[in-house]
């Protein structure tokens, strides 16, 4: 069985499974992204954006490439469990666009039950790490975010990046729900930020959904989880 647990730098959450466990949640995950018949539509193509980043997450995880350990107490046979580590904001984003985009596509009691299973370890996870925090941030797992936002993308590495810029730890664990604000539809900071994505655009003579984060400076490799 999938399960969630936060890191202990407070970054994000290492997300477990046998190989068997996260395969499956990778085919969940592959069904609804990457359409054909919707490539380069506006919002489906941004979305896929995002969504394959969180997919080669969990692809490199299963195939052994990430973090593997004994599966310990979290099992009753002993075996091996893989994982990778995932930051809150790129978790919390890749569901939003997951669930929008499952509303596009046949589903089954599998798909749906994977969904609810990610939905279930990620609110364990949040509130083993910080109770506190935890009870303003797990509405950001259901509805909390506008998943039918065109430019999701660039939503989710600027609060991803501004999130990383806190350091960590339960005070930035805390501000991580203001800061979510910029991908809530209706809110000040969502129109703020979609008017500073039509400025940058206009500046560099691109369509939004081709704006990369300038964030070159940043030392991701060095980042304490």
């Amino acid at each position: 069985m999938i399960y969630i647990i936060p890191t202990k730098g407070g970054l994000g959450v290492e997300i477990w499974g046998t190989y068997n466990d996260l395969n499956n949640f990778y085919k969940t995950i592959g069904k609804f992204w990457n359409d054909e018949s919707k490539t380069n539509q506006k919002g489906f193509d941004n979305r896929d954006t995002l969504i394959s980043g969180f997919s080669y997450e969990i692809r490199k995880a299963k195939d052994g490439h990430r973090l593997k350990r004994d599966s310990g107490h979290f099992s009753l046979e002993e075996q091996t469990h893989f994982g990778a580590q995932i930051s809150w904001v790129h978790f919390l984003f890749s569901l939003t666009a997951l669930k929008f985009n499952m509303r596009y596509r046949e589903t089954n009691k599998f798909d749906i039950s994977q969904i609810l299973l990610i939905e279930f370890w990620l609110e364990e996870a949040m509130y083993s790490y910080d109770e506190i925090g935890a009870k303003n941030l797990t509405g950001f797992i259901e509805d909390g975010l506008y998943g039918g936002n065109n430019y999701i993308y660039q939503s989710m590495r600027s609060i991803n990046l501004d999130f990383f810029l806190l350091g960590g730890g339960k005070r930035a664990f805390r501000k991580l729900p203001m800061l979510l604000k910029r991908g809530v539809y209706f809110t000040e900071e969502y129109r703020e930020y979609q008017k500073f994505l039509e400025s940058e655009a206009l500046k560099f003579n691109c369509d939004i959904s081709d704006l990369e984060l300038s964030d070159d400076d940043f030392d991701y490799e060095n980042l304490k989880w």
